[in-house]
């Protein structure tokens, strides 16, 4: 390992060990309280622009294989650890995350107090860094980190989106036969928007009995409305990404068409915010975010407490109450983690019922997609 030197928005200035990339990168970072699923987390599009900090202070220990990737490469800038463990123990493993983040361009950071930078994120908010293998001195980092664009400045859709459309044919883990299950047949066609969509996503949708036709994000709403009057297909899911929702505004505009035409639509994480901001109310930035396995969320409608993942930085405002019914609430801080519009044929959940914190708690709201377009 080589020393990495990385410094904070806040003038903090640390050295560590760098087990990843040997690079110069800019990024904001958040913590992820997640016990497992880092290859999951770093292959996350949602990530991109981010450095993570991992809670759980052993990372490594059962290497990476081309199954658990949630796309096709890793988007994340950087992963921060406590521990990193080369020597991987685990059957269906292929190599070693630090080749994996080698290979990716990722930089991996470990020997690192990850438990004072979560605590100090928590205080002051996600922030602004800088991480070099290459730059070892305090101001010449600050300098870079100043003269760099901030992430809410970036559109990072346009590069973690499918530039072709595609048809998706993978059904669920099978973690008895070690596979991906056959696609069931189809009860419904749907258009996914792919804005950074996960590859799990996909799968419960296939799952759940859907056709499933991935678009790039620069779709046409004019296009998809013809097609759901004619009966080619009969919604649109909005899928979640990186970075601030209000950059999109191309997007959004695409999304009003669509909402307009009452064409039936289901949106997650970052869907679910810009259904929020297209039909006129904003979102805002949280203090640090959600990010992790273990985030209650109640079930408004029959109680239940569910335990999700949790990926997002930014949230709808409690005033999309007007038009729309609170279907989930975080348990946490009380924000909104569902929403069914009222005029409708819309809803969406901030929260990620495709990931598996334990239980699969939350598998049902694609069964209610499904139900919603038969509807």
């Amino acid at each position: 390992m080589i020393p990495v030197w990385i410094y904070l928005e806040n003038g903090t200035f640390i050295e560590a060990k760098s087990f990843g990339a040997d690079a110069t990168l800019v990024g904001e970072i958040v913590f992820n309280t997640s016990m497992s699923g880092y290859q999951e987390i770093a292959s996350d599009p949602s990530y991109a622009g981010q450095f993570v900090t991992f809670t759980m202070p052993e990372i490594g220990n059962v290497g990476i294989n081309a199954e658990d990737m949630e796309s096709s490469s890793a988007f994340t800038k950087g992963i921060i650890v406590r521990n990193y463990q080369h020597r991987y123990s685990n059957f269906r493993a292929e190599d070693s995350l630090q080749n994996f983040l080698k290979e990716q361009g990722v930089m991996g950071i470990c020997d690192i107090d990850t438990r004072y930078l979560t605590k100090m994120i928590r205080k002051e908010g996600a922030m602004m860094m800088i991480a070099s293998t290459k730059i070892n001195d305090r101001d010449e980092l600050k300098k870079e980190l100043e003269n760099s664009p901030r992430i809410e400045q970036i559109n990072y859709i346009q590069e973690v989106s499918t530039k072709e459309t595609y048809i998706h044919k993978n059904g669920c883990y099978d973690a008895l036969e070690f596979r991906y299950k056959d696609a069931p047949e189809a009860k419904a066609k749907i258009v996914a928007i792919d804005f950074g969509i996960k590859r799990n996503i996909l799968n419960e949708l296939t799952d759940a009995g859907l056709h499933v036709e991935v678009s790039p994000n620069n779709f046409d709403a004019q296009n998809l409305i013809s097609r759901v009057k004619s009966g080619d297909i009969d919604g649109v899911f909005l899928s979640n990404g990186p970075g601030d929702p209000l950059v999109l505004k191309k997007e959004q505009e695409e999304i009003k068409k669509l909402i307009d035409a009452k064409v039936p639509m289901f949106g997650i994480c970052l869907g679910h915010q810009l259904l929020s901001i297209s039909h006129g109310y904003d979102t805002y930035k949280l203090k640090f975010g959600h990010h992790g396995g273990n985030h209650p969320v109640k079930n408004q409608s029959n109680g239940v407490v569910e335990i999700t993942a949790q990926n997002h930085n930014y949230n709808v405002a409690d005033n999309i109450t007007e038009i729309a019914e609170v279907t989930h609430i975080n348990l946490f801080d009380n924000t909104i983690e569902g929403l069914r519009y009222k005029n409708s044929p819309i809803f969406s959940v901030q929260h990620h019922p495709e990931s598996s914190p334990g239980p699969k708690e939350s598998r049902y709201i694609f069964s209610q997609f499904l139900s919603l377009l038969k509807s």
